[in-house]
């Protein structure tokens, strides 16, 4: 009785074992899976954060290129626009740089101008008049002691107007009453970097142009010759191309790598001198590819 007993006993310890080792093999075999999956995952975030340093390290190389072609010019002989193509690390970059003085400055542009955009971007023109009101009355400081009206039109809106110069064209979308759609067909035409209200007529946009009711020869961006707003003749400003400059430009870079992806970053650099030759004033990266804008001159 006493050797059953044993042999009982046994055959349930030798049980329990296989049911330790079993659960054992079943923890070890989730710990294998868990494990590939983190490794799969360490190698997609790796993979995906070399690309960023690479890209970041192609449109850095774009932007001292850029920054030293229009170095090499003398300032009053500066390149308006410019392209050219680099192949560096079995990646293609084309780059492409344009004078900010090509759009309209939210924070030196007339009230005229202002309206004329909208205009043209399909405003109706009491309404284009009112949207360059509260553009005007965002970017300025009311006189000291003076009723401040404009800030009251936001009171609804929850808050206040800046009442200083735009940091960045989408806060346009913050101007009282201005329809969301206009916004974002204004937008490829505005800046806050040419600092100044001129825009040059030689490498605007035909949207800007006509809004700034300005002609670059006999060419028009819509067919006619240099058409104002109104309909009439417009003035053929020959200094306007000439005065009507801006140390800032906006540089895009698309490239092309070697697996084939396809990206596309945008910037705009202030030109500086020997010891800061630029400045990065703007950084963006996954843009939306533009349509191709026709130049006006063959600069």
């Amino acid at each position: 009785m006493a050797a059953t007993g044993n042999i009982n006993r046994s055959s349930g310890d030798r049980g329990f074992v296989i049911v330790a080792v079993l659960w054992i093999l079943l923890a070890l075999s989730s710990l294998a899976i868990i494990f590939s999956a983190y490794l799969s995952a360490s190698a997609r975030a790796l993979a995906a954060n070399d690309m960023a340093l690479q890209t970041e390290a192609l449109v850095s190389a774009g932007l001292e290129l850029a920054a030293y072609q229009l170095a090499l010019s003398d300032e009053k002989a500066r390149p308006q626009h410019g392209a050219f193509q680099f192949r560096l690390d079995q990646s293609s970059v084309a780059v492409t740089f344009t004078s900010e003085a090509a759009r309209i400055d939210l924070n030196y542009a007339s009230k005229t101008t202002l309206a004329g955009l909208f205009t043209v971007l399909g405003a109706k023109k009491d309404a284009a008049t009112e949207y360059a009101d509260r553009i005007v009355g965002w970017r300025t400081r009311p006189s000291p002691g003076s009723e401040n009206v404009e800030a009251a039109r936001y009171n609804a809106l929850g808050y206040v107007p800046r009442q200083a110069l735009f940091t960045h064209v989408n806060e346009l979308a913050l101007v009282a009453g201005m329809p969301a759609a206009l916004v974002d067909r204004a937008l490829p035409f505005v800046t806050v970097f040419n600092g100044s209200p001129d825009v040059d007529p030689v490498i605007a946009a035909p949207e800007v142009v006509v809004a700034t009711g300005s002609s670059s020869g006999d060419q028009s961006g819509f067919g006619g010759r240099g058409l104002s707003l109104d309909g009439a003749q417009a003035p053929n400003p020959q200094s306007a191309a000439a005065t009507a400059q801006s140390p800032c430009y906006r540089v895009t870079l698309t490239i092309q790598f070697r697996n084939g992806r396809r990206t596309t970053s945008e910037a705009v650099i202030a030109l500086g001198d020997k010891v800061e030759p630029y400045r990065v004033l703007s950084w963006q990266d996954d843009v939306e590819p533009k349509a191709p804008v026709l130049r006006r001159g063959r600069g």
